[in-house]
């Protein structure tokens, strides 16, 4: 197995084209054609983590945050050590970050599922803009022709299938001056002749293709080619989730139960109003997704749970009646790994995955 064929399966688990448009994921570090026998998962491919992983031979890396961020203008030992070391030792490295926190099964889900929530959803719907509908207008003749040639060139391509279009039957009017050579009727006149609306949904990337394929099969002169770009919102794709358990808890035992889920022994709770009070919807949000508590508010949370978050958020958050727990950030995170290591388990049967023990959150309850 190379690392490619484990970029393509950690693409599948969470699409890089969903990530925020600040982050900086997928393969960073490393030759896609390398072979990899050994894979290690950490949240922080630190110099610790590093030298676990020359020790254990593992050969790629799929650190959650990205070890290259901002801009490198030097690649030296001394400007950036780990990355250095990591590609003089030829050790490939991947993120996933943001695209696992937004994919349905990633790591808010996984919050979500060890807290035991149900009817789970997305705090902030992820929106995509990659692709536009692309609308045409055939004479019926024509139809066959620009929609096959269209295809084709990459449109009418959803989910598994392809081939999608839309066509309706309608009336175009025109007139041209004597300077046109229309393909129906004569220049000069005013003409209505009968033709389909043909809608196709494509890849912006590949939109001017498109368009040129249209023309090119299309017997008008100067055929109508329209782009519209789309928002999309993919189903289950989005910023944190909120969900109800099974039954009201009180909040106390609510916060011992993250605190056992998790692992930990302490965390940062602001509490509103008193231990006993009934929780039925709890919010999470890992790592630094503190801002969405008023969208964990909106949703009818009164719990909610996240890696870190402003003082004055939690004050704000507090007096709104919005309990809040802090876990620190790799600390809300971290537990996806364990089911990430699953998922690849199933997928790649002859790799071996190992969960990196020096991986640890730099802040501890002393």
């Amino acid at each position: 197995m190379n690392v490619r064929n484990i970029q393509r399966v950690l693409e599948s688990v969470a699409p890089l084209a969903y990530a925020e448009s600040w982050d900086n994921v997928g393969l960073l570090i490393g030759d896609p054609a390398s072979r990899v026998r050994k894979l290690m998962l950490c949240i922080d491919l630190t110099e610790a983590v590093l030298a676990e992983a020359l020790a254990a031979k593992a050969t790629m890396v799929m650190a959650y945050h990205p070890i290259l961020f901002k801009d490198l203008k030097k690649l030296t030992a001394d400007a950036a050590p780990v990355v250095y070391r990591a590609a003089r030792k030829g050790i490939a490295v991947y993120s996933m970050h943001t695209a696992l926190d937004v994919a349905p099964g990633g790591t808010n889900d996984v919050l979500a599922d060890v807290l035991g929530l149900a009817d789970v959803r997305p705090l902030e719907a992820t929106m995509q803009q990659g692709r536009c509908q692309i609308v045409t207008f055939v004479p019926a003749d024509d139809l066959d022709a620009v929609a096959t040639a269209a295809f084709d060139a990459g449109a009418g391509v959803i989910g598994n299938y392809h081939d999608c279009s839309f066509v309706v039957h309608g009336l175009g009017t025109f007139c041209g001056n004597d300077e046109t050579h229309p393909t129906v009727g004569q220049a000069g006149r005013h003409e209505a002749v009968e033709e389909m609306r043909v809608e196709m949904v494509a890849p912006v990337a590949l939109a001017s293709e498109i368009c040129q394929a249209i023309r090119t099969a299309h017997s008008y002169e100067k055929p109508v080619v329209d782009v519209y770009p789309l928002l999309e919102y993919p189903a289950g794709f989005g910023m944190g989730r909120v969900g109800r358990l099974g039954k009201p808890i009180r909040q106390d035992t609510l916060v011992t139960k993250i605190k056992k889920a998790l692992s930990l022994t302490g965390v940062q709770v602001a509490q509103a109003g008193q231990k006993d009070r009934r929780i039925g919807t709890v919010a999470v949000g890992a790592g630094s997704c503190g801002s969405l508590w008023k969208k964990a508010l909106a949703a009818g949370a009164g719990l909610y749970l996240t890696g870190e978050m402003r003082h004055h958020d939690a004050l704000a958050a507090q007096a709104a009646g919005l309990t809040v727990v802090c876990t620190g950030h790799s600390n809300s995170e971290r537990i996806t790994l364990t089911h990430l290591a699953q998922r690849l388990e199933q997928a790649c049967p002859t790799l071996e995955i190992q969960l990196a023990r020096a991986d640890r959150d730099p802040f501890r309850i002393a």
